[in-house]
């Protein structure tokens, strides 16, 4: 791998040095002016107009068309530089950005939401695909060096082994450590309040308490339909398992860890060794809890097939008792559902997500490719994405817009400068409104800029509440994963296994909650995954732990 990434380095840092004398960018840039632009004296906006050529996603159902979008015009009058765009959406995404990239002609000089994994980024590399950007980031982007100088950390997690940075981050701080935003993913669960108060019913604390709220839900069914108005029958527990589902509710049997990184399926004890979740007892019996529920019909049984949109229209369709996602109100509503704690069985645990610690982090969000000729000026307009004025914008959305969407106000802070302050949402799902303005890409926000450039999201600061006030005090854990770069050996191994791995770990965590799971079928369970490579799966993980700790 040294070797490889090193003989790739070398050629990639001679043809950036070649783009020095600066001959244009892609195919737009060909007669747009930018071979007149020096890398020494880079300044927006330009005097001239300059063409460069990115690639991007955008949300299914949303313009797209990016140069219509508010953020993208606004950033072409501020730099006068005109982005020609090959948009795909997002249900589009992976199949076509694999065959982007594997034909010179159809790179752009950028891909703006890659999100690309570890190996994608080592392999394209190797192919010699995208260029290290490390030193257009010393030298041509201001904004992302003083995050990098000010975080070393963020620095360090977009390192290769060799030291070289082939992709520009996605950060976004919100909170940090137990505290973080990302510590409980989409597992965060909701139960129905006003359903509790309308049977007379205290909140939960015990997977027992929970089996018996969840029973009267189902027992009262009618009378919640008439009550409420609801039209479908009463579900009094859905979500779409292995992905938004029941992971945090079997944290407490066991030794508590549960199994909530269903990515990865790995945890870290407090001895600092990884193990994997899904072969715990504590798993198990949790698995066989769930069973037990299923049986009862308490849970839905379109969990194990239904999509996004499904799970959401009978959200919105206020059908649950429980449901699991980010935020509520993207389902139902605000109103009517609280958090539910973590659950008693053997003991009383929340095992936070892997990497959550340093909040939230894509090390792959946006690379520069060989076919762009001059990389220093197109990560001279990248770092305007790290704007600490920008990157809210990017990430959420943006003020004066034309339609009724407004994520933001243009307001001023304590000092009397610009700020943008959040915009009541009203009874618009976040999501939503968020995808009909926000472009994504390369950015930074950091826990310093709330109330200086821009204020905390509504429900982000109330997650943050809520992660405090339901769920930190039960992360017992010292440690999870740490967000590190593995090599190309070490992530072509990893790759290997997880293909089946995961998929067989999935499969069986939705058999199990479906049909049961008897000592047998537990013992065979765990000799497949043996089989599938488990020990060299965790001793990798725990090699890369090591070294993180040494």
């Amino acid at each position: 791998m040294k070797k490889k990434t090193t003989k790739l380095f070398s050629a990639a840092l001679v043809l950036a040095m070649s783009a020095s004398v600066l001959t244009g960018c892609g195919k737009g840039a060909s007669g747009s002016g930018a071979a007149s632009v020096s890398a020494d004296d880079i300044s927006f906006p330009l005097e001239n107009k300059v063409t460069i050529t990115g690639t991007i996603s955008y949300p299914s159902g949303t313009e797209s068309e990016p140069n219509n979008r508010t953020i993208f015009k606004r950033l072409e009058e501020e730099t006068n530089v005109h982005v020609d765009w090959t948009a795909i959406s997002n249900d589009q995404w992976g199949d076509k950005i694999k065959l982007n990239m594997a034909n010179k002609n159809t790179l752009t000089d950028f891909v703006f939401n890659a999100g690309f994994s570890n190996s994608d980024l080592i392999r394209y590399a190797d192919q010699g695909v995208i260029l290290p950007v490390e030193e257009y980031i010393d030298n041509n982007m201001p904004n992302l060096k003083a995050v990098f100088d000010k975080y070393p950390e963020y620095r360090a997690m977009c390192e290769d082994s060799e030291g070289h940075i082939w992709a520009l981050p996605w950060i976004e701080q919100l909170g940090s450590n137990k505290t973080a935003i990302q510590t409980v993913g989409n597992n965060f669960t909701y139960i129905n309040k006003k359903w509790l108060d309308f049977l007379g019913l205290q909140t939960p604390t015990t997977v027992d308490e929970f089996e018996e709220v969840l029973k009267a839900f189902k027992e009262h069914a009618s009378e919640l339909q008439a009550e409420f108005g609801i039209e479908g029958d009463i579900i009094p527990m859905s979500c779409i398992m292995n992905d938004q589902d029941p992971s945090l509710l079997i944290n407490g049997f066991g030794e508590g860890y549960g199994d909530n990184d269903i990515g990865q399926h790995i945890a870290v004890t407090d001895d600092k060794k990884v193990i994997c979740t899904a072969t715990q007892e504590g798993f198990k019996s949790g698995m066989q809890w769930l069973h037990q529920l299923y049986e009862e019909g308490l849970i839905d049984p379109e969990c194990f097939t239904q999509d996004w949109s499904t799970y959401v229209a009978k959200g919105k369709s206020h059908r649950y008792g429980v449901c699991f996602t980010w935020d509520v109100a993207n389902i139902d509503n605000l109103e009517d559902f609280v958090p539910l704690a973590a659950l008693k069985a053997d003991v009383k645990n929340v095992t936070p997500m892997n990497s959550s610690f340093t909040s939230g982090f894509d090390r792959g969000r946006c690379v520069v490719t060989s076919k762009c000729e001059n990389p220093a000026f197109v990560c001279a307009w990248l770092d305007k994405m790290y704007d600490p004025f920008q990157s809210p914008q990017n990430n959420w959305g943006t003020y004066g817009e034309d339609d009724e969407f407004d994520i933001f106000e243009l307001s001023t802070n304590a000092n009397g400068d610009k700020m943008l302050k959040h915009a009541p949402l009203g009874d618009a799902s976040p999501v939503e409104v968020r995808e009909a303005e926000c472009v994504g890409g390369p950015l930074a926000i950091l826990d310093e800029y709330y109330g200086v450039y821009v204020t905390c999201p509504d429900d982000a600061q109330y997650r943050l509440d809520w992660i405090k006030e339901y769920y930190t005090n039960d992360m017992n854990c010292k440690y999870v994963y740490p967000n590190v770069f593995m090599t190309a050996d070490d992530t072509e191994a990893l790759t290997t296994i997880q293909t089946d791995l995961i998929s067989y770990i999935n499969s069986s965590r939705s058999n199990f909650v479906m049909n049961g799971l008897t000592d047998a079928e537990w013992d065979e369970y765990l000799k497949q995954v043996n089989a599938y490579g488990l020990d060299e799966y965790l001793s990798i993980y725990q090699k890369y732990l090591d070294e993180f700790y040494k």
